[in-house]
């Protein structure tokens, strides 16, 4: 009797155990990614330019800290320009500004130029008049590359530009800069994060322009 009444209360202990640890388990935290389809933008610029960004999207993650001030985002894109009238150029070492004719007082390598990559602001709006205002002077460039990860320090009201890439424009054509899957890590940052993609086509010459598309602001968490 005794060996059966042991045998029956090991049995109900089994099945208590197989009771709680499913929900210990699922007590962990949730580590979900989130998908953010982006619309597509034209835009029309001087001298027939027109720019062009399709296909972009991103997949944003929250810290594995928990701590709410570290997220990662990939991003992908892919960044066209039509340049129907710009001159045959060779690039060289980049120059800083001249006020020559047609210049525009410009930083410039002698060759037009694609560029695009990221705007990406800790508890700021990301609009167009805080882009054009500079963000107060709280603003920084940084350089990136599609092939690898991209790590920002942000604190409150901080905005940083993230270059993802870009392409010289030595004579008229269709040009196009695509990345897919870069990342980008985001740290310091207690409060809500934005971002948003630009194009800038800079075309030299005596008929100096620079036309700029800026994509649909979303949130990284």
């Amino acid at each position: 009797m005794k060996t059966t009444t042991r045998r029956g209360a090991a049995a109900a202990m089994l099945s208590i155990s197989a009771l709680i640890i499913p929900t210990l388990t699922a007590a962990g935290p949730a580590h979900a990614n989130t998908f953010v389809p982006l619309p597509d933008g034209t835009k029309q610029g001087p001298n027939g330019v027109v720019v062009t960004r399709t296909g972009e999207h991103a997949t944003i993650s929250p810290s594995l800290a928990d701590n709410g001030a570290g997220r990662t985002v990939w991003v992908s894109g892919n960044a066209i320009a039509d340049v129907p009238d710009t001159p045959e150029t060779k690039p060289g070492p980049w120059n800083g500004p001249n006020n020559a004719p047609g210049s525009n007082n410009s930083s410039t390598h002698g060759s037009s130029i694609i560029d695009t990559g990221y705007i990406v602001g800790c508890q700021v709006n990301i609009a167009s008049d805080a882009i054009s205002a500079g963000v107060s002077g709280n603003l920084s460039l940084t350089g990136g590359n599609v092939g690898g990860s991209i790590g920002l320090k942000l604190g409150p009201g901080q905005v940083a530009f993230v270059e993802i890439d870009s392409k010289d424009i030595t004579k008229p054509g269709h040009y196009s800069v695509e990345y897919q899957d870069v990342q980008m890590q985001i740290q310091n940052c207690a409060g809500y994060a934005q971002a948003r993609a630009y194009t800038v086509v800079e075309i030299v010459g005596d008929n100096y322009s620079k036309t700029t598309l800026y994509g649909q602001p979303f949130s990284i968490g």
